[in-house]
Order: structure tokens, then sequence, then C-alpha cells
């Protein structure tokens, strides 16, 4: 199994939702975040007081996928959200060892699906 956290714009997300649930993606968990990478926490659209601006808003989305669904889901995903500027974001892609679904003990691939 592999968890795919994805890092990128609020505005976002709808598209994310629809390319997890093309893929049969039972769930995920998205985080309100704040973060800078090469734009530096920059936007020059939302800097109107004219002071520098640290930290952008984000949203953070993962979820847990089987590892054969990997290579279709990221293609997706890039596709989707890509808008060729600076702050498009991250995706990263990580081993699940073990997951387990508390409310019936299921574990691995039963507690993904």
């Amino acid at each position: 199994m592999k968890k795919i956290d994805i890092i990128t714009r609020p505005e976002k997300l709808v598209g994310i939702k629809e390319v997890l649930a093309f893929h049969n993606c039972q769930g995920m968990t998205v985080f309100s975040v704040m973060g800078c990478g090469r734009q530096k926490g920059y936007l020059p659209e939302m800097n109107f007081t004219g002071d520098d601006i640290n930290l952008l808003p984000k949203i953070m989305a993962f979820v847990v996928v089987e590892d054969d669904m990997v290579e279709d889901i990221l293609a997706d995903l890039t596709t989707t959200i890509h808008t060729g500027k600076n702050g498009d974001g991250k995706i990263f892609v990580t081993d699940v060892i073990t997951a387990v679904r508390i409310r019936t003990n299921e574990r691995n691939s039963d507690a993904i699906g």
C-alpha cells in the first residue's frame, strides 16, 4: 500500500476529489495548511498591503491506495492540478506498512477498501 500526500491550491480540491472518485478511492483526509516553496510565500495578486507574505493558504489531502493504482492516480492528479504557475504544489508517495480499520479490526487492503 502507498500513501499519497497532495499539497496544492485550495481551489484544486474539487478536481482531486473527482480524480480519486474516478479511481474508486474510498476515503481521503484533507487539511487546511499554510506554506511556501519557490514562490517564497508571495503572490502579487494577494499582496494588498505591500507587506511581505511568508505563507500562502494550501490544502493537504492524503489517501492510501494499493500499489498498482499509484501511477494512474499520479498521472490524473498532475494533469488535473497543473496550472504551470508557481504554487501548483507537490505530491509525495510513501510506503504504508500497516492499516487498521478500528471499528472492525480489518487490516491492510481490507481496511482501506
